[in-house]
């Protein structure tokens, strides 16, 4: 058998107005975890989807040549037949089911035609729990119960189900913290050691270095080159040139001539409740305040409360039983819903931008100034369309957006892209306040660049940004200070100077400590 699983060979792929995929040559070897890397909008997801079938044959030039057949895939369902198995970034989950009818999904194990043996699905369901460490988990719980990290297992275990010979992963720790994806790091080392051959798309060059036996960089739809561990140089400083064609020195554009002015934000004694559990005190006694031109960070694990505050302190549109007091320069004001919150000068970008920031089925235009219509962009009901095209122009090439014109579809554009889509839409509702939810969550380094560029230009201009970011390396290298919070509770509060990982650690190993003393 040969030693080569997958050759994508010649494969180009044009969309309205864009080839994004230009004679691309791609070659994967049996058994290894081979890494795909480049920035968004590069062509990596595209070139997975020909390869599932997601883009079926006819739709795309070129040859795919598995196992040494040349393939014609028409549709995922054809691919899988021959053990390839795509995991989408976006899980393909039901969540009101349960794991056991999720992992057999569109697969159901039958006694007889239309029949599902329930306990043959359940024990098989068991087995393949087992195998992607998951064994204590209830089969029967539904999928809503458990964690994003979890979820992205029983994608896997989902896999392992339809017999997988070529796992193709599609940023599978993006939207996890580091304890998650270090564990899932970790199967998919089992997996290869299984001898299941593994294709993995990431943004996190730490983890491609640990964990990939061979990367291919693709940049503008074209592949770029192939390193080789242990024969090529794989640092991320050598991977992130391939991506961009050129050295990127600094990640953290430096903020200068940045005055740090009066108190902007104020919020004092904010207290939030469980909205499940009215006796779950989840948000408890928490103090922050924001200065002008002043980039502040919350900092903190997964599950501290850092979303949870945001989301509260924006429109109410997290928790009950919410109590405490928020000022904005210096005047209290009152917050019932999210039009309070924007009238106040309050923004928020959520970290789950596909869901809650943006609309994919509209365009760009709309997308941008939707949530400013009413205040800058209407007057009497009736909208001033010919201001709304100048604006989201303007913006678009301000934050350089990178579209066809301000009218293409939003679904079409690249992770990052869309992110400046959210920025851009916030920004023109002229806040006092921006806060950033994980503002760079999937997407690549390029990218990450220029919206701290962006958040360096709010502050310049005399806008508070308060940014919650789990990567702290982000953290450090944009926030001026940074509250540690801790099972909703600020555990600690750093200056410029302080910010650094083992201090923020120890806030919360010193927070911890107190509560269990």
């Amino acid at each position: 058998m040969s030693d080569v699983i997958l050759e994508m060979n010649h494969i180009t792929k044009i969309f309205p107005g864009v080839k994004a995929l230009d004679d691309v040559t791609f070659k994967v070897k049996r058994g290894e975890v081979h890494a795909l890397c480049g920035e968004n909008g590069a062509g990596k997801s595209t070139l997975m989807n020909v390869l599932s079938g997601n883009y079926p044959y006819g739709t795309y030039s070129g040859d795919i040549i598995y196992n040494g057949e040349v393939c014609k895939f028409s549709d995922i369902k054809s691919s899988e037949t021959k053990g390839i198995v795509i995991i989408h970034q976006e899980l393909a989950l039901s969540p009101y089911l349960s794991i056991a009818e999720n992992i057999f999904m569109g697969n159901e194990q039958l006694k007889m035609p239309k029949v599902i043996d329930w306990n043959k699905t359940r024990s098989r369901a068991q087995e393949m729990l087992k195998r992607v460490g998951l064994e204590n988990e209830d089969v029967n719980a539904p999928i809503n119960s458990l964690g994003v990290g979890k979820q992205q297992l029983i994608e896997i275990a989902k896999a392992l189900s339809k017999k997988v010979e070529l796992l193709i992963l599609d940023e599978p720790t993006a939207s996890l913290n580091d304890e998650e994806s270090e564990h899932l790091l970790q199967i998919i080392d089992e997996l290869r050691n299984q001898g299941i051959t593994c294709i993995i798309i990431s943004h996190k060059l730490n983890e491609i270095n640990k964990i990939a036996d061979a990367i291919t960089v693709i940049r503008d739809g074209k592949t770029i080159e192939t390193l080789i561990k242990g024969q090529d140089d794989i640092s991320e400083e050598r991977i992130i040139k391939g991506m961009v064609g050129r050295e990127l020195t600094n990640r953290y554009p430096p903020r200068e001539n940045c005055a740090i002015g009066e108190t902007v934000l104020e919020v004092k004694d904010w207290n939030v409740y469980h909205p499940e559990d009215p006796n779950r005190h989840f948000i408890k006694n928490l103090s922050i305040n924001v200065k002008a031109g002043e980039v502040v960070g919350l900092a903190g694990l997964m599950g501290a409360g850092r979303t949870e505050f945001a989301m509260s302190l924006f429109g109410r549109e997290w928790g009950q039983k919410i109590s405490g007091s928020v000022k904005i320069h210096g005047k209290e004001v009152t917050i019932k819903n999210v039009k309070d919150a924007v009238d106040a000068g309050l923004a928020y970008t959520s970290e789950d931008r596909k869901n809650y920031g943006l609309v994919l089925i509209d365009d760009i235009k709309h997308n941008m100034t939707m949530a400013a219509m009413r205040n800058y962009f209407s007057k009497n009901g009736v909208i001033n369309e010919n201001e709304e095209i100048v604006q989201s122009e303007e913006y678009r090439s301000r934050i350089n957006v990178k579209a066809s014109s301000i009218n293409q579809c939003v679904g079409n554009l690249s992770g990052g892209n869309q992110q400046k889509v959210v920025l851009a839409k916030w920004m023109l509702t002229q806040p006092e306040v921006l806060i950033l939810d994980e503002p760079t969550r999937g997407i690549d380094v390029n990218a990450k660049y220029e919206i701290y560029c962006v958040i360096n230009e709010l502050a310049k201009s005399g806008k508070g940004v308060i940014v919650i970011s789990s990567e702290m390396p982000e953290i450090i290298g944009t926030c001026d200070r940074v509250y540690v919070i801790n099972d909703g509770e600020i555990a600690g509060e750093l200056q410029k100077a302080d910010i650094n990982q083992i201090n923020i650690m120890k806030c919360i190993m010193q927070h911890n400590n107190k509560k269990g003393a």
